[in-house]
Formats: structure tokens, C-alpha cells, sequence
């Protein structure tokens, strides 16, 4: 059930459209009452969301449970479609279609991948719900150490409930996942302890969270004698298989492409980003070998990885006052963004950066930058932070990247576009972001146009390594090969990018696809717009937008239903509520 706070909290809505038709106000209120049960229901999603009012508590983990939730999102896509759209407003029809989009992918992923029925994953949730409590600002320490405690304290409960949901067989290359995982977790209890104690929450507080971790610890390694345990009787089938692979690209919506015409997109761009590496090479040097050249660029890094951290403060801050100067995008004044080590317990699954977007509701929201020194240890690590490559994660990560694009998608009224995380959207936006910034002559020289070329290599293999994989053609050893081959990159690291795969169809190859479907929307709106068309605009419409399929935002560009219903009534609402 809701708590009092949440359930009185007016919940954003898109100002009435000029053409409302009848069926409009039951829409909203069957959206409305879908996004307070998925409050509801996961606590740590709430508290992402930046609604506070669950920050005590972790989700119910069981196996009845998510059964539960997958029958009520079942009962919302009949509701939906029952809907007639012809006595909607066109901005409503819109999102119908968006929210049946929604709901067709969610009951894919639980009932037909059913990843949850072959990956216990007690370890990754439990990091996840303690770390927006401790990285974000949101309340006074006390408050935030209090909702740590209780969580501290659920940990046991939790992990039991994921074990005895995970009736089939282990996928054992996820469960050697967690065990890695699970062995860097007890560090992350004992940063929240000493952050407690660094900021001065009460004695008392302090005592039932060392407490609490002891036992936590105890049960995590618990789990992990279990998760071992499962690895006798465990499978290697991790692939998702041709049909269900075909079946969920279909659901993406991408635009029409089916898997062999996106593989293709991934060889036809592998040759083409190879070919601007060789160029970029040439450029530095004409008479050395292109390979050489790239290890002398990526030699070129930081001494220290403190050091590392400061040069990705640096150039998001440069990179943040090109966007301004060169009137490229609107950029709100008060959004703000940290950069912090990536957590121990996350550095096998990321195994370079990562970006975490701000609460929506939150009344400060602030982006969470996370940079990893190293998967295993490796001095050699460092290399990957080099120069060049920091200049283009920054881009991709912050401005204009995903941070930019997801502050700005939180500020669309629809919840159903609140609710809604394209990958070939938000991860192309990051990827274009790349290129577009050095098109607009950022950072511009040979070194960056080299890791541009470098990093456009790496999300090639990912769109053949995603589609071969998962149809049961290449094996992690092989793909651990061919990305090694193409990239340079540190095997550890390979291999926990590879890894990541299995357990992702069809994420990773929205990077570089997102791209290059983008790149297709600038085009085709250059052709329709002629002299009309501006490169601000353009960018300020797809962000205002939020994070939807490609094909969504090929459909509002044309015109069928604008986002400029407003962020009047509803933002203001919203900020009252919440901020």
C-alpha cells in the first residue's frame, strides 16, 4: 500500500490538449495508478525516482511476488488497449501507443526471457539499493543513514527471498558474476560505515549500522556459498535463442530493422570507424604503424587514478560551456552532476564508466558519474583512462550526453515517458553526442578523433557480438577474441564487457545503432526543413521528448503529436509535491 506521503502526492500530467477527447482522463488515471503500484511495489525503484517514502525498506523478492506484479501489468495492457483512441486527443493517443510499448516489453522480459528464474542476483540488488542512499544529497545524513540501517537489516530476508525464486538451473557464467560481486560487497558496507561516521550521524545510528553490517556480511557470505553451490548442477545455455532474439527485436521497435539488417549496420560501421582510426592514425604519424599509434595515445594518461577523476571534472565543466557558447542545446541552469569512484561491488559489470541519471523528484536532483580504476587490480588498468578516451566518455556520459538528455526527459510531463527507457535512444544520444561534439570542432585533433574512432569500433562489436551471441553463434571465449582483437583491450576488461552481454540481448547494440539511426533523423529533418532547420532545435525537441524508440521520435518530429503540451500546470504541480 502507499504511505501517506506518496499517496497524496499529485503526480505530474501533461496540460489538457486543445482536441481532449473522452477518453483521455481515463488514460491518465490508469497510468497514474500503474506508476503508484510500481512505487509501491520496488522501494528501490521509488527511491531512484527520488520518492523517499520507502527508503526503509528493500522489495519483495519472491517468486509469488513478481508472478503478482506480472499479472497486474497483464490487467493494465487490457485496460489500455480496451481504450479507444478515437476519443482521444492526439497527444494522448500517443502515449497509449508508448504505454502498450511499455507493457508488451516488461511482461516479454518476466514472462518469456525469465532471466530472474535462471540468476538468483541477490548481490547486485542489494548494491543497488544502498548506493543512491549514500551517493545522493537528498536529505540530511541522519535521515539517509536511518533508511541505510533498515536496509542494512532487510539484506538477510532479501537474499533468502532470491534464492528460493531461482527454481531452474544457474546460468553459471551469471552466478561466477556474482560471486565476484558478492566478494567486493562487504567493502561497500564498510564505506557506509565510515561515511557515517565521517559525517557525524549519532553514536546510536553508528552502533546498529556496524551492527547490521556484520550481519549483512555474514549473510551475503552465506549467499555466496550458495550461489557456488548452484554452479554443480548449473547451465552454460545463457543465449536467448534465434526465435525469442528475433521476437524482442521486433518489439524494440527499431525503426523496422529485423537482426540481420542490424547486423549488417554493425559490419557495414565496423570497416567504416576501422578505416577513420587508420586515417586518424596517419595523421599523428604517417610512418608508424596504426596500432602503435594507439598505444602511444593511450600511454598518454593520467598518473594517478585521482588524477584520472579530476581530468573527467575538468572536461565535462569544458564541454558544458561549449554547449552554451555555441548555442548547440539548451542547458538548464541548475542541473548538476558528481563523478565518483565506481562502487567495488559494480566494478565486474562496469567495467570502465557508467552513468547514473538524477531522481526526478527529487527537489535537488543531481547525476551520478561513476569512473572505474580497475575490474581486477590491474596497474595496467590506468591505460584505459587515457586522454583521448576521457574527453569521449565525458561527452558521451555528461554534456551532451546522457546526463543532459536525461534531465531534460524528467521534465516531460508523461509519466508514461517518465516510465520509459529506450536504450537505442538514451545510449545513441551518447554516442552521437561523440560525434556531433567534434563535428562542432570540441576537442577536435587526431588523439580524439582517433578514440573516437576507437570507441565507435567497440559499440560495432557489440551490435555483432549482441546478435551472434544470442543466436547461438559465437561463445564467450570467441567473442572475448574478437573484441580483444578489434578494441586492444585489456583481456580482464574484455571479459567482463563480454559477460555483461550474455545477460543484456539486444542493450548493447543499441549504442552504436541508436547512432546511426539519429544521424537518420538529422538527415531526413535537414531534407524536410531546408534552411529552416537548426541544429538547436533539433536537439532540443528529441530531449524534450524524453527517452523513447527511435521510431516514437520519428513519429513526433513529423508532427503527430508535439511534446510542447507543457510543462506548465503539471511541472509546477509536480514541483510542489516533490521539491
Amino acid at each position: 500500500m502507499d504511505r501517506p506521503g506518496f499517496a497524496n502526492t499529485v503526480l505530474p500530467r501533461p496540460a489538457e490538449a486543445p482536441d481532449r477527447g473522452p477518453a483521455d482522463e481515463p488514460f491518465h488515471e490508469l497510468v497514474e495508478s500503474r506508476f503508484r503500484r510500481v512505487i509501491a511495489a520496488d522501494p528501490v525503484a521509488a527511491t531512484y525516482y527520488g520518492i523517499h517514502d520507502y527508503d526503509d525498506r528493500l522489495p519483495d523478492a519472491t517468486r509469488d511476488h513478481l508472478l503478482a506484479e506480472l499479472d497486474a501489468d497483464r490487467r493494465q495492457l487490457r485496460a489500455i488497449e480496451r481504450l479507444d483512441p478515437a476519443a482521444m486527443s492526439a497527444s494522448v493517443r500517443f502515449d497509449r501507443e508508448l504505454e502498450i510499448h511499455n507493457l508488451r516489453r516488461e511482461i516479454f522480459d518476466v514472462d518469456v526471457a525469465r532471466r530472474w528464474e535462471r540468476h538468483s542476483a541477490g548481490i547486485d540488488a542489494v548494491g543497488d539499493a544502498l548506493f543512491p542512499l549514500l551517493t545522493r544529497d537528498f536529505a540530511t545524513p541522519l535521515v539517509r543513514f536511518e533508511a541505510m540501517a533498515a536496509r542494512v537489516a532487510a539484506i538477510p530476508a532479501h537474499l533468502e527471498q532470491h534464492r528460493t525464486r531461482a527454481v531452474g538451473p544457474q546460468v553459471r557464467l551469471w552466478q561466477q558474476r556474482e560471486i565476484a560481486s558478492g566478494r567486493n560487497l562487504p567493502a561497500f558496507f564498510d564505506e557506509i560505515v565510515e561515511a557515517a561516521e565521517a559525517l557525524d550521524v549519532p553514536k546510536t545510528l553508528q552502533a546498529s549500522l556496524r551492527s547490521g553490517v556484520e550481519r549483512a556480511s555474514r549473510a551475503v557470505a552465506d549467499h555466496l556459498d550458495w550461489v557456488v553451490g548452484t554452479l554443480h548442477h548449473g547451465t552454460d545455455a545463457w543465449q536467448l535463442g534465434r526465435e525469442r532474439y528475433d521476437d524482442l527485436i521486433e518489439l524494440r521497435a527499431f525503426d523496422g530493422l529485423d537482426a540481420d539488417a542490424i547486423l549488417a549496420i554493425g559490419w557495414e560501421q565496423l570497416a567504416i570507424q576501422h578505416a577513420a582510426r587508420a586515417d586518424a592514425a596517419r595523421a599523428i604519424d604517417p610512418r608508424a604503424d596504426e596500432l602503435d599509434v594507439v598505444e602511444r595515445v593511450k600511454s598518454d594518461h593520467p598518473p594517478t587514478f585521482e588524477a584520472a577523476l579530476d581530468e573527467y571534472r575538468l572536461v565535462m565543466s569544458r564541454a558544458r560551456r561549449f554547449l552554451i557558447d555555441r548555442d548547440l542545446v539548451s542547458v538548464p541552469p541548475d542541473e548538476r552532476i558528481v563523478v565518483t569512484p565506481t562502487p567495488g561491488y559494480l566494478r565486474n559489470v562496469m567495467p570502465f564508466a557508467a552513468y547514473f541519471a538524477p531522481a526526478p523528484f527529487d527537489p535537488d536532483p543531481i547525476g551520478t558519474y561513476v569512473v572505474t580504476p580497475s575490474v581486477d587490480g590491474d596497474p595496467a588498468a590506468i591505460r584505459e583512462h587515457y586522454r583521448a578516451s576521457i574527453s569521449n566518455t565525458s561527452l558521451h556520459e555528461a554534456y551532451p550526453g546522457h546526463h543532459l538528455q536525461l534531465v531534460m526527459a524528467a521534465r516531460n510531463p508523461s509519466l508514461t515517458r517518465l516510465l520509459t527507457d529506450a536504450p537505442e535512444f538514451v545510449e545513441g544520444w551518447g554516442m552521437y553526442s561523440e560525434q556531433m561534439m567534434r563535428e562542432e570542432g570540441f576537442d577536435d585533433g587526431p588523439a580524439f578523433r582517433l578514440a573516437l574512432a576507437t570507441d565507435a569500433i567497440w559499440r560495432a562489436c557489440r551490435i555483432i557480438l549482441d546478435v551472434r551471441m544470442h543466436r547461438g553463434e559465437l561463445s564467450v571465449e570467441e567473442a572475448t577474441d574478437f573484441l580483444v582483437q578489434h578494441t586492444r583491450f585489456e583481456r580482464p576488461n574484455a571479459l567482463a564487457e563480454v559477460t555483461r552481454y550474455t545477460s543484456s540481448p539486444t542493450y548493447q547494440l543499441s549504442y552504436l545503432l541508436g547512432k546511426v539511426l539519429i544521424l537518420g533523423l538529422r538527415d531526413d529533418e535537414r531534407h524536410r526543413l531546408g534552411d529552416a532547420f537548426s541544429l538547436r532545435e533539433f536537439h532540443d525537441t528529441l530531449l524534450a521528448n524524453g527517452s523513447l524508440p527511435i521510431s516514437f521520435h520519428r513519429r513526433l518530429l513529423a508532427g503527430a503529436a508535439r511534446s510542447d503540451q507543457g510543462s506548465g500546470g503539471a511541472g509546477t504541480e509536480r514541483a510542489a509535491a516533490r521539491r
